[in-house]
């Protein structure tokens, strides 16, 4: 039987503590019930009797319903936090949110935060990033929710789904996907592999051009003449080659229409151009992520209406 992901069953519980009654392994149970033995040697620390004792000392019914309560409570802490705006994990993150962290950010920093002494053992140290949408997005409509809708770096009034339709759009000639893009990419190990996007102005009138580089984060503004294609290869050829060429190797972009000139630019700069899945923004997260901060700047350098 292939090694799989999975919870444990009751039966599953039932059949750890014969086979160690039997004397077999972690990793020879393992191998019989088809999950990693990491999962096995977990299971049977959490199940035995006292942490002193033997692996024999496992017991599947105490096990079972230890599990139970466990996921039960997590997924009470979770509701909790949706439903209950009083608790100290929720003033926690609504402070995040009112000094412009992302969720990704404020649940990066609870993890990294220590619990206080006074606090109630059941209490949740952590949250995730999309238990925190889920809590902003599950409130009533109101003046709270549309301020916390607002922090958001992409405030949608709704959460959008990953897949919008199954609209089809003409495709870009001679595309590589990203699936062929080399592992190092995505990995982040080595310099010189960006991220490029188009930041539009109103009405589509005017585009800026954003280049990230996904090692470093380092971004770059193209100043663009247009939005034509043409445009765009003019552009970043001309911001790309004040690079080294040794740190240009890829470019990873959407496949919006405005790379349609693509090949050109990828020999003008003997550079290997890859693009994304449809509707598959996170393939570019870095990219995503330094637009809506420089949305966010720009915003706030605007002059107020006099209107």
């Amino acid at each position: 039987m292939g090694t799989h992901y999975s919870h444990l069953s009751q039966t599953d519980r039932v059949a750890i503590q014969l086979l160690l009654q039997a004397g077999c392994s972690r990793r020879q149970i393992a191998d019989k019930l088809g999950f990693s033995p990491s999962i096995i040697c977990r299971e049977v620390i959490r199940g035995k009797s006292s942490p002193t004792a033997l692996a024999r000392s496992y017991r599947a019914a105490p096990a079972q319903c230890r599990s139970v309560e466990r996921r039960a409570a997590a997924g009470a802490a979770r509701r909790k936090l949706g439903l209950d705006l009083k608790t100290p994990l929720w003033r926690t993150v609504l402070g995040g949110l009112r000094c412009r962290w992302s969720p990704e950010q404020i649940a990066c920093r609870l993890r990294e935060m220590k619990p206080a002494s006074t606090a109630p053992a059941c209490a949740p140290l952590a949250v995730s990033h999309e238990t925190i949408y889920g809590a902003i997005y599950a409130m009533p409509r109101g003046t709270l929710r549309s301020e916390l809708v607002e922090l958001l770096r992409q405030s949608h009034k709704t959460r959008l789904p990953r897949s919008r339709g199954t609209e089809r759009k003409a495709r870009l000639p001679n595309m590589t996907s990203i699936a062929l893009r080399p592992p190092e990419v995505a990995a982040r190990i080595v310099p010189g592999h960006w991220e490029g996007d188009l930041i539009k102005g109103a009405m589509n009138r005017s585009s800026v051009g954003t280049l990230v580089e996904r090692l470093s984060r380092y971004v770059m503004l193209v100043k663009l003449e247009g939005n034509t294609a043409e445009d765009i290869l003019n552009g970043f050829r001309r911001r790309l080659k004040s690079v080294p060429e040794s740190l240009r190797k890829t470019m990873t972009y959407d496949q919006g229409s405005e790379m349609a000139m693509h090949e050109n630019l990828s020999a003008d700069l003997n550079m290997d151009i890859f693009f994304c899945d449809p509707h598959s923004p996170w393939q570019r997260g870095s990219n995503e992520n330094a637009n809506g901060l420089d949305r966010r700047r720009a915003s706030a350098l605007e002059p107020p209406s006099t209107t």
